[in-house]
């Protein structure tokens, strides 16, 4: 009796461990952005997409579990022959996505080593038909072969490449070398332009400077000269016409002083007597000039005088010929006066400005002048006053 329960206990038991595992075996669930290949009796069934699903069990398995996410993959540096003959070490690193995991699965063994492989040979091809500078200076170009023949050539794989990007590109040490001493002359090389350059500037604008100064320097002298030119021309016009005005002054004193002598003369009636005195006053004076030397009085100066006197003069009650003046005479023209075009030699004319300011020269150096303390510091000078 016993014996029968445990056996019965132990048949249960078994049959919940199969069907537990046959629960088990039944549900598959897959997460999101993966998929997995289903195989029933070796041969593909479905691709499972995320989710729960259920399988036959001991019929159905999973063959492969593909992550559907875009993946990175950094391949190592691979030697490349550039087309002068030089080898740099390119490291490369290619994005793709599985796009279809059935032919990723079954169309190709690995599909990472295939892609590895294809980018290495594909790089080769492509950077062997460029010289090193255009390897460095053309990553844009490689790149974009480079996908293009990849995403090409991985399609059958079930495989979308994304972009391949060249990580680096070693040159040999020696190429690296020369490279650096020639970015160093070339950097050596422009620095010397740029000074060359900015000495030229400074030469140019130095002498831009000089130039302006000497042009106004030029401009000033001859403004001076014009200027000193226009104050003494008028110096010598006010000169000539105060000299002008002088001469007429004095020729009208004289005249003035003439017409009154011979009126005076007329109305004193002078005798010969008279002439004679004065004649012999007048004498003296006429023989102090240093070239006379010895005066001779002709005998015949009394009849001379006489008869002057008879000629002009009538006899008196005492018989002596006295002077008698003839009837003023209207028609005789008395001295000019001064008529306007005279008198404007008497007016100052404006004075321009040249002649202002060759007289604001002169104040300012009179009182710079006064400014100086001279010899006679500390006195006061006396102005002169009125003299009698």
């Amino acid at each position: 009796m016993e014996a029968a329960t445990v056996t019965t206990i132990i048949v249960v038991i078994v049959i919940i461990l199969v069907v537990l595992t046959i629960a088990v075996k039944s549900v598959l669930i897959i997460p999101q952005a993966q998929a997995a290949v289903i195989e029933r009796l070796g041969r593909y069934r479905a691709t499972a997409t995320p989710g729960p699903k259920l399988l036959m069990p001991f019929l159905d398995r999973v063959r492969a579990r593909i992550d559907l996410r875009e993946q990175v993959v950094s391949f190592p540096p691979q030697p490349v022959i550039t087309e002068d003959n030089l080898t740099v070490s390119i490291d490369t690193v290619v994005y793709f996505q599985v796009t279809d995991p059935r032919a990723a699965v079954y169309e190709i063994s690995n599909y990472i080593v295939g892609v590895e492989q294809l980018t290495t040979t594909t790089l080769r091809n492509v950077v062997g038909g460029m010289s090193l500078e255009q390897t460095l200076t053309s990553r844009d170009s490689i790149n974009n072969q480079l996908r293009g023949v990849l995403d090409e050539a991985t399609g059958r794989w079930g495989i979308r490449v994304a972009r391949v990007e060249l990580k680096a590109i070693d040159p040999p040490p020696s190429i690296q070398d020369s490279m650096e001493k020639q970015m160093r002359a070339d950097r050596e090389k422009r620095a010397m332009i740029l000074t060359a350059e900015g000495q030229r500037e400074s030469a140019i604008k130095t002498a831009e400077g000089q130039k302006q100064g000497q042009i106004l320097a030029a401009e000033g002298a001859k403004q001076a000269a014009i200027l000193a030119a226009e104050a003494d021309r008028q110096s010598r016009i006010l000169r000539a016409e105060g000299e002008r005005a002088a001469r007429y002054l004095q020729a009208q004193g004289q005249a003035k002083a003439i017409e009154k002598v011979f009126a005076a003369i007329k109305a004193g009636k002078p005798t010969p007597e008279v002439l004679a005195y004065q004649y012999l006053q007048t004498l003296p004076q006429m023989a102090q000039g240093d070239a006379n030397k010895v005066w001779l009085i002709p005998s015949d100066y009394g009849k001379a005088l006489e008869g002057f006197a008879r000629m002009l003069g009538a006899p008196g009650e005492d018989g002596v010929f006295r002077y008698e003046p003839p009837a003023p005479d209207v028609s005789t023209p008395a001295v000019e006066e001064m008529d306007d075009s005279v008198a404007d030699w008497f007016n100052p004319p404006a004075p321009t400005e040249a002649t202002q300011a060759v007289r604001a020269a002169e104040r300012a150096a009179a009182q710079i002048t006064s400014e100086e303390p001279g010899p006679n510091a500390g006195y006061t000078e006396l102005s002169d006053g009125p003299r009698s």
